[in-house]
């Protein structure tokens, strides 16, 4: 037999004890594992929750804010006002919506 394979059959019996040691405590490195990904994943958390916005991206987000809010065109709101003005079945329901704006 020759060192090479003396070598080889060493490093298998070694790989061998080593695999049946991990085997009998494979619960609490299973356990550790998943200790160590709740514990990075909370660190990771409470590191993105004390982030602060900067003012470039408040000030973007109130532009965009002030340019998609709804525009009442002046016509629209004129030709209502004439209609309940004109009627007075819609004088009776603009009255019932102000005094119960959730009644269907």
């Amino acid at each position: 037999m020759n060192e090479k394979q003396a070598s080889s059959k060493t490093a298998k019996q070694q790989a061998m004890i080593l695999l049946g040691q991990l085997l009998q405590v494979r619960v609490m490195l299973f356990f550790v594992f998943v200790g160590l990904v709740y514990g990075y994943t909370i660190v990771k958390m409470n590191n993105l929750s004390d982030v602060n916005p900067s003012s470039s991206d408040v000030t973007s987000a109130v532009q965009t804010s002030q340019q998609s809010s709804p525009r009442i065109d002046q016509a629209v709101v004129d030709k209502i006002e004439r209609l309940k003005d004109n009627s007075v079945n819609v004088q009776s329901l603009f009255n019932q919506a102000r005094s119960n704006p959730f009644q269907e």
